[in-house]
């Protein structure tokens, strides 16, 4: 049977979450490298991690390979509450997943549309409230129509907001007045989900980012959402400008290759993806490395 509701205390997802990358060594999970960026980045500021996302290529990872890598994490990431990533668009089967979740210490779960079959508004309410129903944690709606094809509107969101494990969003429905009715009903956090939008979000009302980008630079990344969380706009801003070049770059191709391709060359991991996922273009590493360089400077 479902678990009912239950009250809790208001979970907080503030700051930057970093959704991590999966490392390879020869076609295997690199746990060793995995382990180490999980502990730099805890030591960067960031707010927590988010396991098994779309950047951490969790379509081509097992069952058994993402609670290894779950299980790494936690082990290094100092106490920092992480964030699992799941999809799918079997409904028993994505239920019986977050029960078995429910056997880690999570922060909470991120949850997308069920892919491909594109539902009805009403058949989503009914996706995320059986999975929030069925999960021991807070859920996040990972709002994302061009990886899923299903569109949540925004009364959706709001109808979502009433189901007390459904704590908050991350933002990539591309439709900035759905985002901005969202933070103003104030149920629901609001964070970014597209890097380039990090900076209007925050400013509008959200309260942070899980950001790929976050990966480099995160004490910059970092930075940003301090001071925009202590409403300090110009000094935000003059952190932010300079980093926008690093999100456009690291976005020219599909993620995670020019991100996996930089943190090679700083010797954080193998440059390494799983079929179909391809490694980025030699021109464009060499632009980020002249970039990131430029931007290590003091």
């Amino acid at each position: 049977m479902p678990q009912q509701p239950t009250s809790a205390p208001t979970p907080d997802f503030s700051g930057l979450w970093i959704p991590l990358v999966t490392p390879f060594r020869d076609g295997a999970v690199d746990h060793a490298a995995l382990a180490a960026l999980t502990r730099r980045l805890a030591g960067d500021g960031v707010a927590g991690f988010v396991v098994c996302g779309s950047t951490g290529e969790a379509a081509a990872l097992d069952e058994a390979e993402q609670l290894a890598s779950l299980d790494t994490v936690q082990a290094a990431a100092g106490g920092l509450p992480i964030v699992m990533g799941l999809s799918g668009y079997h409904l028993g089967k994505t239920t019986a997943w977050v029960r078995k979740l429910a056997e880690r210490p999570l922060a909470a779960l991120l949850v997308p549309a069920p892919h491909y079959i594109r539902p009805s508004q009403a058949g989503l309410l009914e996706w995320f409230r059986a999975i929030a129903d069925a999960s021991a944690v807070p859920v996040l709606v990972y709002d994302i129509p061009y990886r899923t094809g299903a569109a949540l509107a925004r009364e959706t969101l709001l109808a979502l907001a009433d189901h007390p494990r459904i704590r908050g969003i991350k933002d990539c429905g591309g439709d900035m007045a759905k985002t901005r009715a969202v933070i103003a009903d104030g149920r629901l956090q609001v964070l970014s989900g597209e890097d380039h939008q990090i900076f209007s979000t925050v400013a509008e009302g959200g309260v942070g980012a899980i950001a790929a980008s976050g990966h480099v630079q995160t004490q910059r990344f970092v930075q940003v959402l301090r001071l925009l969380a202590d409403n300090r706009m110009a000094e935000a801003r003059a952190e932010w400008q300079p980093l926008q070049p690093l999100v456009e770059m690291l976005f020219a191709e599909s993620n995670p290759g020019p991100l996996k391709a930089l943190l090679a060359h700083q010797g954080a991991m193998q440059d390494e993806l799983r079929s179909p996922m391809t490694r980025a273009s030699d021109d464009l590493r060499e632009r980020l490395v002249a970039l990131d360089a430029r931007l290590s400077r003091p």
